[in-house]
Protein backbone atom coordinates (compact mmCIF):
# COMPACT_ATOMS: atom_id res chain seq x y z
CA UNK A 1 0.00 0.00 0.00
CA UNK A 2 1.11 3.58 -0.79
CA UNK A 3 3.69 2.40 -3.33
CA UNK A 4 1.75 4.40 -5.95
CA UNK A 5 1.65 7.49 -3.74
CA UNK A 6 4.48 9.72 -5.05
CA UNK A 7 5.91 13.01 -3.82
CA UNK A 8 8.72 15.27 -4.96
CA UNK A 9 9.89 18.42 -3.18
CA UNK A 10 11.67 21.43 -4.67
CA UNK A 11 13.31 24.62 -3.43
CA UNK A 12 12.55 27.66 -5.59
CA UNK A 13 14.90 30.63 -5.28
CA UNK A 14 14.10 34.08 -6.66
CA UNK A 15 16.22 37.24 -7.03
CA UNK A 16 14.19 40.49 -6.85
CA UNK A 17 14.97 42.85 -9.74
CA UNK A 18 13.28 45.70 -7.88
CA UNK A 19 11.48 46.23 -4.60
CA UNK A 20 8.98 43.44 -3.88
CA UNK A 21 6.37 43.99 -1.15
CA UNK A 22 4.80 40.85 0.29
CA UNK A 23 2.48 40.24 3.27
CA UNK A 24 3.78 38.62 6.44
CA UNK A 25 2.19 35.32 5.40
CA UNK A 26 3.24 34.92 1.77
CA UNK A 27 1.66 31.61 0.76
CA UNK A 28 -1.58 33.02 -0.62
CA UNK A 29 0.30 35.65 -2.69
CA UNK A 30 2.46 33.03 -4.40
CA UNK A 31 -0.47 30.64 -4.83
CA UNK A 32 -2.70 33.34 -6.34
CA UNK A 33 -0.06 34.55 -8.78
CA UNK A 34 0.82 30.96 -9.67
CA UNK A 35 -2.79 30.16 -10.54
CA UNK A 36 -3.33 33.29 -12.65
CA UNK A 37 -0.15 32.88 -14.70
CA UNK A 38 -0.46 29.10 -14.99
CA UNK A 39 -3.91 29.51 -16.54
CA UNK A 40 -2.50 32.01 -19.06
CA UNK A 41 0.40 29.70 -19.90
CA UNK A 42 -1.55 26.47 -20.53
CA UNK A 43 -5.19 27.42 -21.19
CA UNK A 44 -6.21 27.06 -24.83
CA UNK A 45 -9.72 28.53 -24.69
CA UNK A 46 -8.73 31.56 -22.55
CA UNK A 47 -12.04 31.49 -20.68
CA UNK A 48 -12.54 33.13 -17.30
CA UNK A 49 -13.36 29.77 -15.71
CA UNK A 50 -13.34 26.06 -16.58
CA UNK A 51 -17.10 25.51 -16.38
CA UNK A 52 -18.41 24.14 -19.65
CA UNK A 53 -14.97 23.80 -21.26
CA UNK A 54 -14.87 20.63 -23.38
CA UNK A 55 -11.12 20.25 -22.66
CA UNK A 56 -11.65 20.32 -18.90
CA UNK A 57 -11.00 16.61 -18.36
CA UNK A 58 -7.62 16.76 -20.15
CA UNK A 59 -6.45 20.29 -19.26
CA UNK A 60 -3.31 20.67 -17.13
CA UNK A 61 -4.62 23.84 -15.46
CA UNK A 62 -7.93 22.19 -14.59
CA UNK A 63 -6.13 19.18 -13.13
CA UNK A 64 -3.77 21.25 -10.98
CA UNK A 65 -6.07 24.05 -9.81
CA UNK A 66 -9.70 23.07 -10.33
CA UNK A 67 -9.49 19.30 -10.27
CA UNK A 68 -13.03 18.14 -11.03
CA UNK A 69 -14.66 15.26 -9.23
CA UNK A 70 -14.38 12.27 -11.60
CA UNK A 71 -17.60 10.76 -12.89
CA UNK A 72 -18.83 7.82 -10.82
CA UNK A 73 -16.47 8.76 -7.99
CA UNK A 74 -16.91 6.65 -4.86
CA UNK A 75 -15.23 9.30 -2.71
CA UNK A 76 -16.22 12.83 -1.61
CA UNK A 77 -19.44 12.78 -3.62
CA UNK A 78 -20.66 15.92 -1.85
CA UNK A 79 -17.66 17.99 -2.99
CA UNK A 80 -17.35 19.42 -6.50
CA UNK A 81 -13.54 19.57 -6.44
CA UNK A 82 -10.80 17.41 -5.01
CA UNK A 83 -7.57 18.29 -3.11
CA UNK A 84 -4.93 20.13 -5.11
CA UNK A 85 -1.87 17.99 -5.97
CA UNK A 86 0.60 20.70 -4.91
CA UNK A 87 1.68 22.57 -1.78
CA UNK A 88 3.51 25.90 -1.68
CA UNK A 89 5.50 26.28 1.54
CA UNK A 90 6.17 30.04 1.71
CA UNK A 91 9.07 31.73 3.51
CA UNK A 92 8.09 31.82 7.19
CA UNK A 93 9.92 35.04 7.97
CA UNK A 94 7.83 38.14 8.76
CA UNK A 95 9.88 40.30 6.42
CA UNK A 96 7.68 42.23 3.99
CA UNK A 97 10.05 44.25 1.79
CA UNK A 98 12.67 42.57 -0.40
CA UNK A 99 15.15 44.68 -2.35
CA UNK A 100 17.21 44.05 -5.43
CA UNK A 101 20.17 41.81 -4.64
CA UNK A 102 18.33 39.83 -1.96
CA UNK A 103 16.85 36.34 -2.33
CA UNK A 104 13.46 34.77 -1.65
CA UNK A 105 13.25 30.99 -1.25
CA UNK A 106 10.29 28.71 -0.69
CA UNK A 107 9.40 25.04 -1.10
CA UNK A 108 7.06 23.41 -3.59
CA UNK A 109 5.71 19.89 -3.11
CA UNK A 110 4.18 18.06 -6.07
CA UNK A 111 2.06 14.95 -5.67
CA UNK A 112 1.77 12.08 -8.16
CA UNK A 113 0.69 13.15 -11.66
CA UNK A 114 1.51 16.82 -10.95
CA UNK A 115 5.21 15.86 -10.88
CA UNK A 116 5.01 15.19 -14.63
CA UNK A 117 4.10 18.84 -15.19
CA UNK A 118 7.19 20.26 -13.48
CA UNK A 119 8.53 21.92 -16.72
CA UNK A 120 5.23 23.82 -17.13
CA UNK A 121 5.31 24.83 -13.46
CA UNK A 122 8.91 26.08 -13.66
CA UNK A 123 8.06 28.07 -16.79
CA UNK A 124 5.08 29.55 -14.92
CA UNK A 125 7.27 30.73 -12.01
CA UNK A 126 9.63 32.26 -14.56
CA UNK A 127 6.72 34.12 -16.19
CA UNK A 128 5.49 35.23 -12.75
CA UNK A 129 8.80 37.02 -12.27
CA UNK A 130 8.35 38.95 -15.49
CA UNK A 131 4.74 39.71 -14.58
CA UNK A 132 5.57 40.81 -11.04
CA UNK A 133 4.13 39.77 -7.67
CA UNK A 134 2.95 41.40 -4.47
CA UNK A 135 1.91 44.99 -3.89
CA UNK A 136 3.12 47.05 -6.84
CA UNK A 137 3.95 43.87 -8.78
CA UNK A 138 7.66 43.81 -8.13
CA UNK A 139 9.58 41.76 -10.69
CA UNK A 140 12.06 39.00 -9.98
CA UNK A 141 14.45 36.64 -11.73
CA UNK A 142 13.96 32.87 -11.26
CA UNK A 143 17.44 31.88 -10.13
CA UNK A 144 17.20 28.14 -9.42
CA UNK A 145 14.88 25.25 -8.78
CA UNK A 146 16.50 22.53 -6.69
CA UNK A 147 15.37 19.08 -5.64
CA UNK A 148 15.37 18.89 -1.84
CA UNK A 149 14.77 15.17 -1.18
CA UNK A 150 18.13 14.68 0.49
CA UNK A 151 19.21 11.74 2.63
CA UNK A 152 15.87 9.99 2.43
CA UNK A 153 15.21 6.33 3.17
CA UNK A 154 15.04 3.92 0.26
CA UNK A 155 13.63 0.41 -0.10
CA UNK A 156 16.26 -1.99 -1.39
CA UNK A 157 14.99 -3.85 -4.46
CA UNK A 158 17.28 -6.81 -3.84
CA UNK A 159 16.62 -7.89 -0.28
CA UNK A 160 13.53 -5.80 0.61
CA UNK A 161 15.34 -4.25 3.58
CA UNK A 162 15.18 -0.61 4.59
CA UNK A 163 18.47 1.20 4.01
CA UNK A 164 19.56 4.80 4.37
CA UNK A 165 21.14 6.15 1.24
CA UNK A 166 23.06 9.31 0.50
CA UNK A 167 21.17 10.85 -2.33
CA UNK A 168 22.47 13.88 -4.16
CA UNK A 169 21.66 16.87 -1.94
CA UNK A 170 19.72 19.81 -3.36
CA UNK A 171 20.94 19.35 -6.94
CA UNK A 172 19.82 21.94 -9.46
CA UNK A 173 16.85 21.07 -11.67
CA UNK A 174 16.60 24.48 -13.33
CA UNK A 175 19.36 27.08 -13.67
CA UNK A 176 18.03 30.51 -14.60
CA UNK A 177 21.42 31.87 -15.63
CA UNK A 178 22.06 29.13 -18.17
CA UNK A 179 18.36 28.39 -18.82
CA UNK A 180 18.98 24.66 -18.44
CA UNK A 181 16.57 22.03 -17.14
CA UNK A 182 17.45 18.58 -15.76
CA UNK A 183 14.84 15.92 -15.07
CA UNK A 184 16.91 13.75 -12.71
CA UNK A 185 14.93 14.71 -9.62
CA UNK A 186 14.11 12.30 -6.78
CA UNK A 187 10.58 11.00 -6.42
CA UNK A 188 9.63 9.45 -3.09
CA UNK A 189 6.89 6.87 -2.65
CA UNK A 190 4.62 6.77 0.37
CA UNK A 191 6.16 3.40 1.16
CA UNK A 192 9.63 4.99 1.40
CA UNK A 193 8.33 7.81 3.58
CA UNK A 194 6.58 5.30 5.86
CA UNK A 195 9.92 3.58 6.42
CA UNK A 196 11.06 6.62 8.41
CA UNK A 197 8.63 5.60 11.16
CA UNK A 198 11.10 2.88 12.19
CA UNK A 199 13.52 5.61 13.33
CA UNK A 200 11.13 7.00 15.93
CA UNK A 201 12.31 5.73 19.30
CA UNK A 202 9.45 6.67 21.66
CA UNK A 203 6.23 4.79 20.93
CA UNK A 204 4.38 6.27 23.91
CA UNK A 205 5.07 9.96 23.42
CA UNK A 206 4.62 12.27 20.43
CA UNK A 207 5.19 16.01 20.21
CA UNK A 208 4.02 17.95 17.17
CA UNK A 209 4.58 21.58 16.26
CA UNK A 210 2.06 23.24 13.97
CA UNK A 211 4.20 25.73 12.07
CA UNK A 212 1.63 27.51 9.90
CA UNK A 213 -2.00 28.31 10.78
CA UNK A 214 -3.96 25.06 10.83
CA UNK A 215 -7.65 25.18 9.97
CA UNK A 216 -9.57 22.11 11.04
CA UNK A 217 -13.31 21.86 11.48
CA UNK A 218 -14.99 19.54 13.96
CA UNK A 219 -18.77 19.32 14.19
CA UNK A 220 -18.98 22.11 11.64
CA UNK A 221 -16.85 24.61 13.59
CA UNK A 222 -13.20 25.65 13.44
CA UNK A 223 -11.30 24.36 16.47
CA UNK A 224 -8.51 26.14 18.36
CA UNK A 225 -7.03 23.00 19.92
CA UNK A 226 -7.04 19.36 18.87
CA UNK A 227 -7.44 15.88 20.27
CA UNK A 228 -5.32 13.09 18.81
CA UNK A 229 -8.25 11.21 17.29
CA UNK A 230 -9.44 14.38 15.50
CA UNK A 231 -5.91 14.87 14.21
CA UNK A 232 -5.80 11.28 12.89
CA UNK A 233 -9.32 11.52 11.44
CA UNK A 234 -8.33 14.59 9.41
CA UNK A 235 -5.04 13.03 8.33
CA UNK A 236 -6.87 9.93 7.12
CA UNK A 237 -9.35 12.06 5.19
CA UNK A 238 -6.65 14.10 3.44
CA UNK A 239 -4.26 11.24 2.65
CA UNK A 240 -7.10 9.00 1.47
CA UNK A 241 -8.39 11.72 -0.87
CA UNK A 242 -4.93 12.43 -2.30
CA UNK A 243 -4.37 8.71 -2.83
CA UNK A 244 -7.77 8.10 -4.42
CA UNK A 245 -7.79 11.08 -6.78
CA UNK A 246 -4.12 11.49 -7.62
CA UNK A 247 -2.62 8.01 -7.42
CA UNK A 248 -5.78 6.06 -8.34
CA UNK A 249 -5.43 3.94 -5.20
CA UNK A 250 -8.24 3.47 -2.70
CA UNK A 251 -6.72 2.74 0.68
CA UNK A 252 -7.66 -0.53 2.34
CA UNK A 253 -7.82 0.72 5.92
CA UNK A 254 -10.16 0.11 8.84
CA UNK A 255 -10.88 3.80 9.46
CA UNK A 256 -13.31 3.32 12.33
CA UNK A 257 -10.94 1.03 14.21
CA UNK A 258 -8.02 3.41 13.71
CA UNK A 259 -9.99 6.38 15.02
CA UNK A 260 -11.24 4.37 18.00
CA UNK A 261 -7.65 3.37 18.83
CA UNK A 262 -6.56 7.01 18.48
CA UNK A 263 -8.99 7.96 21.27
CA UNK A 264 -6.65 6.17 23.71
CA UNK A 265 -3.96 8.79 23.03
CA UNK A 266 -4.44 11.86 25.22
CA UNK A 267 -3.15 15.42 25.28
CA UNK A 268 -0.40 15.75 27.89
CA UNK A 269 0.54 19.38 27.31
CA UNK A 270 -0.70 21.96 24.82
CA UNK A 271 0.91 25.25 23.84
CA UNK A 272 -1.39 25.92 20.89
CA UNK A 273 -2.57 29.46 20.19
CA UNK A 274 -4.79 31.07 17.58
CA UNK A 275 -3.17 33.00 14.74
CA UNK A 276 -5.47 35.24 12.70
CA UNK A 277 -4.72 36.59 9.23
CA UNK A 278 -6.58 37.64 6.09
CA UNK A 279 -6.03 37.23 2.38
CA UNK A 280 -7.62 38.92 -0.60
CA UNK A 281 -9.44 36.63 -3.03
CA UNK A 282 -9.50 38.02 -6.56
CA UNK A 283 -12.05 35.39 -7.56
CA UNK A 284 -14.47 36.45 -4.81
CA UNK A 285 -13.31 40.09 -4.80
CA UNK A 286 -13.23 40.14 -1.02
CA UNK A 287 -10.99 39.65 1.99
CA UNK A 288 -11.10 36.24 3.62
CA UNK A 289 -10.25 35.55 7.26
CA UNK A 290 -8.09 32.44 7.42
CA UNK A 291 -6.93 32.05 10.99
CA UNK A 292 -5.83 28.78 12.50
CA UNK A 293 -4.00 27.32 15.47
CA UNK A 294 -0.21 27.19 15.77
CA UNK A 295 2.24 25.95 18.37
CA UNK A 296 3.26 22.72 20.09
CA UNK A 297 1.20 19.89 21.51
CA UNK A 298 2.34 16.72 23.27
CA UNK A 299 0.36 13.47 23.06
CA UNK A 300 0.94 10.49 25.34
CA UNK A 301 -0.20 6.91 25.53
CA UNK A 302 -1.15 6.83 29.21
CA UNK A 303 -1.67 3.07 29.16
CA UNK A 304 1.81 2.42 27.77
CA UNK A 305 0.37 0.19 25.04
CA UNK A 306 2.76 1.56 22.41
CA UNK A 307 -0.06 2.16 19.93
CA UNK A 308 1.40 5.50 18.87
CA UNK A 309 3.72 3.54 16.57
CA UNK A 310 0.66 2.39 14.60
CA UNK A 311 -0.05 5.99 13.63
CA UNK A 312 3.51 7.19 12.98
CA UNK A 313 3.54 6.35 9.25
CA UNK A 314 0.44 8.52 8.70
CA UNK A 315 1.81 11.32 10.87
CA UNK A 316 5.14 11.29 8.99
CA UNK A 317 3.41 11.36 5.60
CA UNK A 318 1.33 14.27 6.91
CA UNK A 319 4.54 16.25 7.40
CA UNK A 320 4.86 16.23 3.61
CA UNK A 321 1.23 16.88 2.65
CA UNK A 322 0.02 19.08 5.58
CA UNK A 323 -3.43 18.88 7.16
CA UNK A 324 -6.70 20.82 7.22
CA UNK A 325 -7.78 23.56 4.83
CA UNK A 326 -5.68 25.87 2.67
CA UNK A 327 -2.84 23.37 2.25
CA UNK A 328 -2.11 24.50 -1.32
CA UNK A 329 -0.76 27.79 0.01
CA UNK A 330 1.04 26.27 2.97
CA UNK A 331 -1.49 26.14 5.78
CA UNK A 332 -1.53 23.12 8.09
CA UNK A 333 2.24 22.56 8.01
CA UNK A 334 3.56 20.66 11.01
CA UNK A 335 6.61 18.68 12.09
CA UNK A 336 7.36 15.95 14.62
CA UNK A 337 9.71 17.12 17.35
Amino acid sequence: MFENFKISKFIITLNPLEEIILPQYKGSTFRGAFGNVFRRVVCINKKSDCIGCFLKEKCIYSYIFETPLPKNSEYQKKNSYVPHPFIIDPPLENKEIYNKGETISFNLTLINKAINYLPYIIFTFKEMGENGIGKGRGKYFLKTVKNCNNNEIKMSKTDNKIDKVNRKVNHIIYDGENKTFHNNYVILTGEEIFAKADNHLDNNNLTIEFITPTRIKYNGKLISTIEFYIFIKNLLRRISALSYFHSKEQLDLDYRNLIDKAKNIKVNKSELHWYDWTRYSARQDSKMRLGGFKGKINFVDAENSQIIKDFLPLVILGEYVHIGRGTSFGLGKYKIL
